[in-house]
Formats: C-alpha cells, sequence, structure tokens
C-alpha cells in the first residue's frame, strides 16, 4: 500500500531530521519548501538547486535520507492468511528487538504442554493482527468513500494491530492475570505495557520517527492515535457526551473498533487468534472472518458511526461465539493446562527476587518490577522459565523444583469441579480449602491416616462465556440489509431461531491435590467426595455439574500431561 504522502517530507520535517543527523548546515535549505520528494534527492540538479554542490556534502544527507527512504512493501507466508504484503513501515517495526522479543513468547502460555501443536508465539499472532486490521479498513475506505477513510488512517490502524501485543509478559496471561496480581498485590493489564513498550520502541529506534514522516503521518497525533487504538477506553466511556479520543474525531469513531473492539469483541485480533489457534490446536474453527470484511459497513447508531454487518451473517457470529466458548472449554482453560500455568506462576513468584533484569540506567529489576522499566522488560520472556529450570543457585532451589515437577509430569491431580455462581472472592476460595481440609473421609482399608490441612488443596475457577459475561452478544451487535445498507438495526434472539442457548456463561471452580503420591492422592479424594456429600442441597447434583473422578495415575502407567484428549478450563481473557 502506498501513502497518500509516501517517500514525501514538509521542509520543517526535513529541516528537524537533518539537524538530528548533525547536517545542521544544510538543514534550513530544505526548510522553506512546502514538500520534499525523497526520491529527487539522488538527482544532482535538485542539490544543486539547494546550494548543495560538494559530492561528500551530498552524500552525507544522500546516506541519511536512505535510512527512513520507505522501499516496497514486503510478503510475509504465512499458514492462516497465505502471502501477506506489509507496509515497509510496518516491517521496520518489525524489525526492533522491542518487536521481536515476541518471538519468545508463546501465545497460549502452556498450552503447549497439553496440545503439542500449540507452539505458535505473539509474533506471527501480532503480524496477522496487523495484515487483517489492514483489509478491514481497506475493505471500507473501497466501499464507503463517504467516509474519507485516508491512507494515514489505514497505516495508523495497521501499526495499532501490529502493536497490540508488546506489552505480553513470559507465558502470556500467566504473567499479567496470574503472577503479578499476587506479586505486586495490584491489577496490571499488559495492554498498559504495549503502550509503554510503544513508546520505548519509537524512542529506541533511530530513524522510525523520520521514516513514520517520510511515510505520510503526522507526529504526534498519529502516535497518539495508534496508542489510543490499542488500548481504547470501555464502551461506556465512548458512548459519554464527550467524545473521550484525541487522535481522530468523533466522525471516525468506527476505527476504533477494528483492532480492540470494546463495543462487542468483534475485531481483527479475535479474527487472528480464532484461526491461528484452531489451526494450530487443531480444533475446528467455524468462524468465516473472510466473510464479516467482505459484508462489513459503517453505519450511523445512535450518532455515533460503528461497523455493521449483514442481517444474514447472524449466524456466521453466533459460530463466532460459539468457537470462542470451545476454545476455551477445550484449550485455554483446559484443567491440565490450568495447574500446570498455576505452578508456572507459584515457581515465578518463589524466583522473583533472585533473578535480575538490567534495566535503563544500569539498574537492576526482578520478575515483578520489570514492568516499570521498558528496557528491562525487553528482556524478559518465556527463556526465564528455562533459566529457572537449568539454574544452581540455592536461592533459586524452590522454583527449580517446581518447574522441575511440571516437566516430569508431577503436576498437582485434578480431583474433581463444581458448577457454581455463589463462589467469587478469594477470601470464599480460601474457606472453601478450609472446608476441604475438614471433610475427613469415611475410614478406609489402607488409606492414609494422617489428616490433610488447606494448603494441601489447590482451588481454581475457570469461566467461560460469550465474550459479554452472562449476556447475549450479539445484542451488543448492529446490522443493516441489503434494501437499506445505511439504516442500522438489533435483531433478536427470537428472530435468529429457538436452539440458541438460554444461557451464556458459566463458571467452574476446579480442586487440585498437591500430593501426588498415590495414598494421598486416595485421601484427597475422600475428602473432595466428603465435602460434595456434605452440600448436596446447596450444591445439587445435576448431569455433568460435578465430577469427582480423580486424576490418579496408577502405579505402573505414567499419564502423560501433554495428551491433547482432556477436556476442561482458567479465568483468562485470551485476547
Amino acid at each position: 500500500m502506498a501513502s497518500e504522502n509516501y517517500g514525501e517530507m514538509s521542509g520543517e520535517d526535513m529541516c528537524e531530521y537533518l539537524k538530528e543527523k548533525g547536517l545542521q548546515k544544510w538543514a534550513d535549505a530544505f526548510k522553506e519548501k512546502s514538500v520534499i520528494k525523497l526520491w529527487e534527492l539522488n538527482d544532482d540538479g535538485f542539490m544543486s538547486g539547494m546550494g548543495i554542490h560538494q559530492p561528500e556534502e551530498r552524500q552525507n544527507i544522500l546516506d541519511s535520507i536512505l535510512k527512513i527512504l520507505p522501499s516496497a512493501p514486503e510478503v510475509f507466508n504465512d499458514p492462516i492468511h497465505g502471502g501477506m504484503e506489509l507496509h515497509p513501515l510496518l516491517v521496520k517495526i518489525i524489525d526492533t528487538p522491542q518487536f521481536q522479543r515476541l518471538r519468545n513468547i508463546k501465545q497460549l502460555g502452556a498450552c503447549y504442554l497439553v496440545y503439542p501443536g500449540a507452539t505458535h508465539n505473539r509474533c506471527e499472532h501480532s503480524i496477522g493482527v496487523g495484515y487483517l486490521a489492514g483489509e478491514l479498513v481497506k475493505a471500507l475506505k473501497e466501499k464507503q468513500p463517504e467516509l474519507y477513510i485516508t491512507d494515514r488512517d489505514i497505516l495508523c490502524v495497521q501499526i495499532a494491530g501490529l502493536c497490540h501485543d508488546l506489552g505480553q509478559g513470559p507465558f502470556s496471561h500467566v504473567f499479567d492475570q496470574m503472577f503479578i496480581p499476587k506479586a505486586k498485590m495490584k491489577t496490571w493489564k499488559h495492554e498498559d505495557a504495549s503502550v509503554e513498550m510503544f513508546d520505548h520502541l519509537v524512542r529506541s529506534n533511530e530513524d522510525l520517527k523520520g521514516m513514520m514522516k517520510a511515510c505520510g503521518l503526522k507526529l504526534p497525533q498519529d502516535l497518539v492515535f495508534i496508542k489510543e487504538m490499542i488500548k481504547p477506553r470501555a464502551a461506556q466511556e465512548e458512548s459519554s457526551p464527550q467524545w473521550p479520543y484525541k487522535g481522530r474525531p468523533e466522525e471516525k469513531s468506527f476505527l476504533y473498533e477494528i483492532v480492540a473492539n470494546k463495543r462487542n469483541g468483534i475485531d481483527v485480533d479475535t479474527f487472528d487468534y480464532f484461526a491461528r489457534d484452531s489451526y494450530h490446536l487443531d480444533i475446528k474453527n467455524n468462524f468465516d472472518h473472510g466473510r464479516f470484511i467482505k459484508f462489513a459497513r459503517v453505519c450511523e447508531v445512535d450518532g455515533q458511526k460503528h461497523i455493521c454487518t449483514r442481517d444474514e451473517e447472524v449466524n456466521n457470529l453466533y459460530d463466532l461465539f460459539q468457537t470462542r466458548y470451545s476454545l476455551h472449554r477445550r484449550a485455554y482453560q483446559h484443567k491440565v493446562k490450568q495447574i500446570i500455568e498455576h505452578m508456572i506462576a507459584e515457581a515465578f513468584l518463589k524466583a522473583d527476587e533472585h533473578i535480575q533484569i538490567e534495566g535503563s540506567g544500569g539498574r537492576m529489576f526482578t520478575l515483578s518490577t520489570a514492568i516499570a522499566d521498558m528496557e528491562a522488560y525487553t528482556k524478559l520472556t518465556d527463556c526465564v522459565f528455562n533459566q529457572i529450570l537449568n539454574s544452581t543457585e540455592d536461592n533459586l532451589q524452590e522454583a527449580r523444583k517446581i518447574v522441575t515437577n511440571i516437566f516430569e509430569d508431577k503436576h498437582y491431580r485434578f480431583l474433581g469441579e463444581i458448577k457454581t455462581e455463589r463462589i467469587s472472592t478469594e477470601e470464599e476460595i480460601s474457606q472453601l480449602k478450609e472446608d476441604l481440609a475438614a471433610a475427613l473421609p469415611l475410614p478406609r482399608e489402607g488409606a492414609q491416616a494422617d489428616r490433610l490441612t488447606k494448603e494441601d488443596f489447590v482451588v481454581l475457577h475457570a469461566t467461560m462465556d460469550y465474550g459479554k459475561k452472562g449476556k447475549d452478544p450479539i445484542d451488543s451487535m448492529d446490522f443493516y440489509n441489503k434494501k437499506n445498507p445505511t439504516q442500522a438495526f438489533k435483531i433478536k434472539r427470537e428472530q435468529v431461531s429457538k436452539l440458541l442457548p438460554e444461557h451464556f456463561s458459566e463458571t467452574l471452580f476446579r480442586v487440585y491435590s498437591r500430593k501426588i503420591d498415590p495414598e494421598s492422592l486416595e485421601a484427597a479424594r475422600g475428602h473432595f467426595e466428603q465435602w460434595i456429600e456434605g452440600r448436596k442441597e446447596e450444591l445439587p447434583v445435576l448431569p455433568g455439574q460435578i465430577s469427582t473422578r480423580p486424576e490418579v495415575p496408577s502405579v505402573t502407567t505414567r499419564k502423560m500431561a501433554t495428551r491433547p484428549f482432556v477436556i476442561s478450563d482458567d479465568e483468562v481473557d485470551f485476547r
């Protein structure tokens, strides 16, 4: 894609750039020109006309300009989207250390320990999102020229898609949803780090700002716009009387729904991870994102412009949300994956103060404090897992034991799960563990006599839904029909099918035993079954509601944690 200002700079921008390169002597010669076509600088007549006659001086200027002169687009071959043609500015960003870091962060965390094929990384996902962002916004521009979508808009949307996951930590959501809340005792989201890392990327890479200007971007406005798309406001903030964004006016509100759609969750980030994760997990994806892009249109809804789709596509959208549920149920929140990630978070907590990472100014940071310094955070990837595993230091012994147990299939064993909405807080989960320990099992021949304590149990919860908690996500979507493509309307579920689900969310609480020797597992199963027995009235036994079959391997048969056939789930937002 060529920008409308592709390979052009204003005289003022050129002057500023040459001063940065120590060529102030000739900077003012360009200042008075309104537009400079960069390729003209290779013309002797043009340079002479600017008063630059010496070959050495011309070469110094040319060498500086060549660093920011956009080259031809590059094609990336991808197993999901095929040949992806990317703007040279995107390629420049991909080649930075801050982006290359994503090659060492698994897209699905520890899922590859359950599904061996799930080894794809945040890098290829981010490239896919950048590509799809361009495909969607270009399709809207072609269909609706009245939207006045500029090539600047397109390039900014692509950059936001490419950079939306720059802030992901080791093992993706293990870091921001399981480790940091316990290490720092506060909520921290990877989107915050993505914005900070993007700022760090722009500051740290020489000539990137110059190339952005050469590609037609207006700084700092477009940088603000990109960061707003990486971390958009919540839907209720967007509908406030005062427009909350500075990067683009309210007339272009639809642009904020392409990369991270807070209204209904239908965005190109979702499109790519559904397709990519399904491919690597070998789980069928029924949603066709290409068809959605073809039918996408912008309509006005309550005074704002939003992305809508054809009324006939409502079943395709239900397929999207059903695919989301299926991926969470079968992979993202698989019961073995969930406990392994819990153990990884435990290992990180044990290792936190003992792993030092050098950041800006030579300062040293730990695993949990590296989020405050992007230079240190750039060095923090999944590699920390192997660093712990291969360590020899005494102060990493506890963490090393945990990760060794993971690889030796000595993870905590699943005892059972319940479906309930009554348990929600950490205090209630702690009480549940106390109740489990107090639920003494009936004496069994050969069973361990020692009573288990609350510390012997792990209780994790997993919430699976259609993306809008307990609500029907289609209620947040707007549609148009063929006869009147400019008029948006809602579709009620009764108009779609009587076979749609009545409920759109469920919460599971899973119980695991830390002790995995056969005697302790048998005792733990007894505690769990006795606890269930005492709560039949408040937790009625319904088909599929309670699973009390423990994961107890026989002494002679080793059950592999890497088998992809055990179905189950953690409350993780895999976006």
